[in-house]
């Protein structure tokens, strides 16, 4: 009983805690804000001044937790809007020019679930590198949850950047990418250890510029570095550094027999 009453307390609504789905929200509009071709024709025009009242608003319940104001904070967000969202156009170009699948950058923005993660991604780590708790990493995992795409808001990732179809990609807290990277389907960014003494510590990968990572590949622990203009092929599992220009790729042999149990 004990134990079913302390669940109970730690799972209610609590009064400095901001709202999850007023979060969610507040992610949506701003990508909206950002890019109105994500909803298409006919969405409703986004007003800055109605967002950064909304951001304060959600930062006003972790005051004090905060580095400063929630009216400074937010506004120094609001200022920061340029710059990420020329990262992100340079982001959606980069897309469109290596995917052949894609017709442009209009189709790149509204539907590529690769493209919405990183916009995820880009305002969270703003915020996260003015010291807010626990709204950057709601960002994400509400990203996470449309796209199956998983950054952690203090990943540190260069522009422009790559994700093809993105379903299962892991990119851990103290992952650094470089620019021109290129990612594909269930990779992993990630760590060799999961304990909690190394919480400070750097447990994610560095991936340097123009490298690319193809599908199933797990890259692992904090001093592993692959170095710029390297090459990972698909279904590799990497715990060591490799030196630029390297071409890693897992070999595995595929025997195709007939009916009649001969080897073709």
């Amino acid at each position: 009983m004990k134990n079913r009453i302390f669940l109970t307390k730690m799972t209610e609504g609590r009064a400095d805690l901001p709202s999850k789905s007023g979060i969610a929200d507040f992610t949506r509009q701003m990508s909206n804000l950002l890019f109105p071709v994500i909803e298409g024709g006919g969405c409703r025009p986004v007003r800055e001044n109605k967002l950064r009242y909304q951001l304060t608003d959600l930062l006003k319940p972790l005051k004090g937790r905060l580095p400063g104001n929630p009216e400074i904070i937010s506004g120094r967000f609001f200022n920061d809007l340029p710059v990420i969202k020329n990262m992100l156009e340079n982001d959606a170009a980069f897309i469109a020019s290596n995917d052949p699948a894609a017709t442009g950058i209009d189709e790149v923005i509204m539907t590529y679930p690769g493209f919405f993660a990183i916009l995820v991604y880009r305002l969270s780590h703003s915020l996260t590198r003015a010291d807010v708790p626990l709204i950057p990493r709601v960002m994400t995992e509400y990203a996470h949850s449309l796209t199956g795409i998983d950054i952690h808001p203090k990943a540190t990732i260069g522009s422009p950047f790559f994700i093809d179809h993105g379903t299962g990609i892991v990119i851990g807290e103290t992952a650094v990418i470089g620019e021109r990277v290129k990612l594909y389907q269930g990779v992993t960014i990630g760590a060799l250890s999961v304990s909690k003494s190394m919480a400070s510590t750097k447990r994610h990968p560095t991936i340097e510029n123009d490298v690319i990572i193809y599908s199933g590949s797990s890259i692992l622990g904090g001093q592993t570095i692959v170095g710029h203009d390297s090459i990972i092929g698909g279904n590799v599992w990497l715990t060591e550094s490799v030196p630029a220009y390297s071409v890693v790729y897992h070999q595995n042999k595929v025997t195709v027999r007939d009916r009649g149990n001969k080897e073709l």
